[in-house]
């Protein structure tokens, strides 16, 4: 807060007139705010609004901040604007007023943080609405939030008042689904990645990960809803003790809750490449890439993960003699070997295949065999206020302050007292200049007056003899013209 009575700050931090007087706008009280990387009142951000709080926190939040806006839905609108237009991979995360107000800044900074991983929507309570949202979400009363995870899941509901440092706790806990998506963004924190390491940690040289393949629909989330199951059982191993008679199947329970083992799934049409380089068989167009035929068939497979102790120690940096040397030396850093399951989609039997993968690959020698795995393609476009703050805000924003600044502008040079004069300087300058330039095309006139004049008389005798030929050639004939054959010349007497 500066007082008016600092003449200096209040003066810096003032607007200016053409003529240099200092003023404020809007009068006072007055906001303004120097954004990250402003260190001149040129670049400052002046609030032009009403002073209200959440007029005031909105601009703070959106304009300095560079937070983005969570918007309200109505009961009609939350589902075709919102769940069907969010990402398949992220949380829904829907907060419940009562009162109806904005979201503060510090939920505006975890959309931030988390886009990645959740998307956000508000609802207003009404009570003649408690039936809808209490069939749909389990929400009793407002104020509540409530996370949306996997397709078929209960959602999880938080009743009361949201604390800050709270909410990102809960965030945090619940910012993977139950069965996470293996993405360009998860890839090394699942595990799932030949150029990363084990979720175990760097020491551990031999671990797994199984991956549910398969396009977007109600094949995939069939499938999605038996591999939570096989999660949930595999995490509870006294259960899994008694369900099972096989003492192998124990494995992969171990492998679990060691982290060497990671269950995700893989949207095989955005995912192509990937899901095509593991998935090599003549049915895996029923899986992976655009949908051709009217069948989807959701695909588990297994990759089996190896580093080598003794090359990750000791690393040499050779030239490429060739250009096969060259590729061989671009393989990712870990071998892989892939099994694909072609059993029935019970709990049991998946984990039994599991276990028996997991064991195999643990006590025999396999091959070491390295190659380049391609790339997984970003599922999520860069978002608009992601670009710093001094990037674009948004295109209705930007637009309208654009136009407001222009009529300012205007209007301040309008009321300048010195534009009269200089609109009437400018007028008598142009006026002067016409003037000018048709006094100059008068006198160019009438110097060739004469000399046209000149040449006018010396033409006139000869125009004359022309108009007599002229004439002279149009007369119609006469009978004086023509002499007869028979004429003769009659001869006179002397008296005539």
């Amino acid at each position: 807060m500066v007082e008016l009575g600092e003449v200096q700050v209040a003066a810096y931090l003032s607007e200016r007139k053409p003529m240099g007087r200092f003023f404020f706008r809007n009068g006072l009280p007055s906001v303004v705010a120097f954004p990250s990387g402003c260190k001149t009142s040129d670049c400052l951000i002046r609030f032009e609004g009403e002073l209200s709080v959440d007029a005031v926190i909105d601009w703070f939040a959106m304009a300095v901040l560079n937070l983005p806006r969570i918007f309200y839905y109505s009961k009609e609108s939350l589902g075709p604007r919102f769940l069907a237009k969010s990402s398949p991979h992220k949380v829904k995360v829907i907060f419940f007023s009562k009162t109806g107000e904005r979201a503060t800044p510090a939920i505006r900074q975890a959309a931030r943080d988390y886009w990645n991983y959740a998307t956000f929507a508000c609802v207003l309570w009404r009570e003649e609405e408690f039936s809808v949202w209490w069939n749909t979400f389990g929400v009793e009363s407002a104020p509540a939030v409530v996370f949306l995870k996997d397709p078929g899941l209960k959602p999880l509901v938080y009743h009361g008042s949201v604390n800050d440092s709270w909410f990102l706790d809960v965030l945090e806990q619940n910012k993977q689904q139950e069965l996470p998506q293996l993405r360009s963004l998860t890839s090394e924190e699942l595990g799932c990645d030949a150029r990363g390491y084990s979720r175990a940690g760097r020491d551990t040289l031999t671990w797994y990960c199984a991956i549910l393949a398969g396009r977007l629909g109600p094949e995939l989330d069939s499938m999605r809803e038996t591999m939570r199951r096989v999660q949930e059982t595999l995490s509870k191993s006294s259960e899994l003790k008694a369900a099972s008679e096989d003492e192998h199947s124990i494995t992969a329970a171990v492998a679990l809750k060691s982290k060497r083992l990671t269950l995700s799934w893989l949207d095989g049409e955005t995912q192509k490449n990937y899901c095509f380089f593991y998935l090599n068989i003549e049915s895996s167009y029923e899986t992976c890439g655009p949908r051709r035929v009217p069948t989807d068939v959701p695909r588990l497979f297994i990759i089996r993960y190896e580093r080598n102790a003794t090359e990750d120690t000791f690393k040499v940096d050779k030239k490429a003699k060739s250009i096969w040397e060259f590729y061989q030396q671009e393989v990712d850093p870990a071998a892989q070997l892939s099994v694909t399951y072609n059993g029935s989609a019970e709990v049991s039997r998946i984990i039994q295949w599991m276990s028996n993968i997991i064991e195999d690959g643990d006590s025999r020698k396999l091959p070491f065999y390295r190659v380049k795995t391609p790339e997984l393609v970003p599922e999520d476009a860069e978002p608009f206020w992601s670009r710093g703050p001094q990037g674009l805000l948004s295109k209705s924003m930007g637009t309208k302050e654009k136009i407001q600044r222009t009529i300012i502008r205007i209007y301040d040079y309008l009321g300048d007292p010195r534009i009269g004069p200089a609109l009437l300087l400018g007028a008598l300058m142009s006026f002067g200049s016409i003037w000018l330039m048709r006094t100059q095309q008068n006198r160019s006139v009438q110097s060739s007056q004469p000399s046209q004049a000149d040449n006018g008389d010396k033409l006139k005798p000869r125009e004359r003899c022309r108009e007599r030929n002229a004439s002279k050639r149009n007369l119609p004939p006469s009978i004086t013209d023509f002499e007869p054959k028979d004429s003769y010349q009659m001869p006179l007497s002397d008296s005539d």
